[in-house]
């Protein structure tokens, strides 16, 4: 069970998911710091209130905050546009590019990739000059009659 659950926790996809959370965590924090310092404060210039009534109106004694509302709303549409066109968008055109082959192929094969290269060649060019029945092991046989 235990074995499993490593299995599980070492994949690819759950270790980019939690690294994505945190930094879309982080992100939103930023984009409701700037909201709040300045998309906010013009919410409330042009909703025309002042002091602690500013962004919000009364009905029957009872306050609507639709600044808060609306800056709410700006944060979660700049959060998402960013990690969109910045995270989603770009990791979807190369998953595109893999699968049509148009990743660039690496730039030189391994040493011993190599290596295993040369002594296939190395055994195809002198079992072509020994010819078929030269082969090592191999002894000649009559034609038949």
């Amino acid at each position: 069970m235990l074995q499993g659950f490593k299995d599980f926790i070492m994949r690819g996809n759950v270790v980019d998911l939690a690294v994505g959370v945190v930094i879309g965590a982080a992100f939103t924090g930023v984009v409701t710091g700037f909201t709040n310092g300045f998309i906010k404060p013009l919410i409330q210039l042009m909703g025309g209130g002042k002091g602690l009534d500013a962004g919000k109106f009364k009905v029957n004694g009872v306050e609507f905050d639709y600044a808060t509302f609306l800056n709410s709303l700006i944060t979660f549409v700049l959060t998402a546009a960013v990690l969109y066109f910045f995270v989603v968008l770009p990791l979807n055109i190369l998953a595109e590019r893999r699968r049509r082959g148009e990743e660039p192929p690496p730039k030189a094969p391994a040493e011993d990739i190599v290596l295993l290269t040369q002594i296939r060649d190395a055994l195809v060019s002198s079992s072509q000059t020994r010819g078929y029945n030269d082969a090592p092991g191999r002894h000649q046989q009559e034609p038949p009659r």
